[in-house]
């Protein structure tokens, strides 16, 4: 299949101007184009954004953000439920724009699609039930009423990065937005018109204009200048980068939550569906062409069934339809750009150079598209070789045999990272227990990734170099609050009555404690 597919005949050139024209910039400014995958050919051209944009952008929204706090959350959950029925509405427009500006496969498209539609259910369903005051256990038993409520941050300054230009944009937003927060966005610049496509689709649902800022420019530059002003992070990408806004932010205390890089394992026990195994690994490993923190890059097959899952595995990764296309009709797409190619070739040169083999793959495919990789499996990665040490982040798996769970859980523990793991067996109580050993954030049985980040109600994020703090679930939209502690004393003051000494005051309190203890109240 070749690369001939035009870009141009699913993407509305206008739409993509007025998208442009909403980046906070000055008149005027400088532009940087962006590129389409498939074909390595100009998308559209966006403006630069300034430092002093971002102080601008940030102090719109600050005044946004009070009488946003202001309104009943009721009513900012009821605009969030509008989002989710304009984004399933306007799907196909979306998928086109995904696949376009980031080269994924339409099925890759319209997961991200899918995933913002949960997303906005949830937050617009949980949202008021989270966010509500709760009564807690006060000091004295009906003397005290304490009360926790939890309040905005303010602004919140949002970092997304190119890999899933949709879901990364918006579904971090979601939850500050109902929280009564405004966000400062900055969509890596590869994702930056999916990103005002959403921006301009939650406008329409009813958000403010002023309340979802978005601006443009160079990472350290424009993003060290939110990371400034924020009065709290969300920020998904690089370790690395990760750790530089941490420090950052540590010197400010401001808070963030930091989802980075993982080298996430498959392990297949000996007692597994090999077929379902087989099938759910091709998507685990090479979903949007293995550009996927959550993606699968070490498998672990017990020694037994090594053999028999291999060939259901190869068989299928060397099935996949590789290529470019606005529809249904391929499996997997591009990489996004010449460096996760470079990236891509260069571990896996590495790799043989040093002793592995190729068991399928191996090899770019210019034919098809400047960027387009055939995905690969390895056998015979050692520590020492790039593929086995660092994140890939592309379309390369490894292949290592184990003798035992203990020896699989060791191995998949044996990293820095601990973001996402998959447990592969017929026995469920024997999965959740290896589960639960794996030093991972998440751990999906007998699924790759999609169970666990689609259950937004548990909360997803790393252990170790994958980051801190949670999106999604409780966590997701409470990282956005300050929590709150009020306290109310009625009656009388906690001190001795009205002549009461202070050994008699002290005793009764005593005996009062020995009494809550023993009925067993907190």
């Amino acid at each position: 299949m070749s690369s001939t597919v035009s870009v141009d005949a699913v993407v509305d050139r206008a739409l993509l101007d007025r998208l442009t024209d909403r980046v906070v910039a000055r008149p005027r400014a400088e532009r940087v184009a962006t590129v389409a995958p498939f074909s390595g050919t100009p998308l559209a051209e966006v403006p630069l954004s300034t430092t002093d944009d971002v102080a601008a952008a940030f102090a719109a929204s600050r005044d946004a953000a009070h009488w946003w706090a202001a309104r009943p959350i009721a009513e900012r959950a009821r605009i969030i439920g509008h989002i989710h029925d304009l984004v399933l509405d306007r799907r196909a427009e979306i998928a086109d724009l995904v696949q376009a500006e980031a080269g994924k496969a339409r099925r890759d498209a319209f997961e991200e699609v899918a995933d913002v539609a949960l997303a906005a259910r949830y937050v617009s369903v949980r949202g008021p039930r989270v966010l509500r005051e709760r009564r807690r256990l006060g000091l004295a038993p009906g003397l005290t009423r304490a009360i926790e409520g939890h309040r905005p941050k303010g602004v919140v300054g949002v970092i997304s990065p190119w890999n899933y230009p949709l879901t990364l944009a918006i579904s971090d937003c979601l939850p500050a937005f109902v929280a009564g927060n405004a966000v400062v966005h900055k969509p890596d610049s590869q994702a930056m018109l999916t990103a005002l496509l959403a921006r301009s689709i939650a406008i329409e649902a009813g958000l403010p204009e002023a309340l979802w800022q978005i601006v443009s420019g160079d990472g350290p530059v424009i993003g060290g200048a939110i990371v400034e002003h924020a009065d709290y992070v969300s920020f998904t990408g690089s370790t690395a980068t990760g750790r530089v806004i941490a420090a950052r932010l540590g010197e400010r205390l401001v808070g963030a939550s930091l989802e980075l890089g993982g080298k996430n394992p498959m392990l297949v026990l000996d007692d597994a569906d090999l077929d379902r195994a087989a099938e759910a690994a091709v998507r685990a490993c090479f979903s949007n062409a293995g550009q996927l923190c959550m993606s699968m890059e070490r498998l672990y097959v017990a020694a037994s069934v090594r053999e028999p899952f291999l060939e259901r595995f190869l068989g299928r990764v060397e099935s996949m339809r590789v290529g470019a296309a606005f529809d249904y009709s391929c499996d997997m797409g591009s990489l996004m750009s010449q460096a996760q190619l470079d990236k891509v070739r260069a571990h896996i040169d590495d790799a043989v150079a040093k002793g592995a083999r190729v068991l399928t793959g191996g090899q770019a495919r210019p034919d098809l598209g400047p960027w387009f990789h055939e995905p690969t499996v390895l056998d015979s990665v050692r520590p020492g070789m790039l593929a086995a040490d660092l994140e890939t982040f592309g379309p390369v798996v490894s292949v290592y045999p184990v003798g035992s769970d203990d020896e699989a859980v060791e191995l998949a523990n044996d990293t820095p990272f601990g973001l996402n793991a998959s447990v592969w067996t017929s026995n469920l109580r024997r999965g959740v227990d290896v589960a639960r050993r794996l030093r991972s954030g998440i751990v999906n049985v007998n699924e790759g990734y999609t169970a666990a980040w689609g259950s937004h109600d548990l909360p997803i994020g790393g252990m170790g170099a994958s980051g801190l703090g949670r999106r999604h679930g409780r966590e997701g939209i409470l990282r956005y609050t300050e929590p709150q502690a009020i306290a109310v004393q009625r009656a009388h003051n906690l001190a001795p009555l009205n002549g009461m000494s202070y050994d008699t005051f002290t005793d009764l309190f005593t005996k009062s404690l020995r009494v809550l203890r023993r009925t067993g109240r907190a």
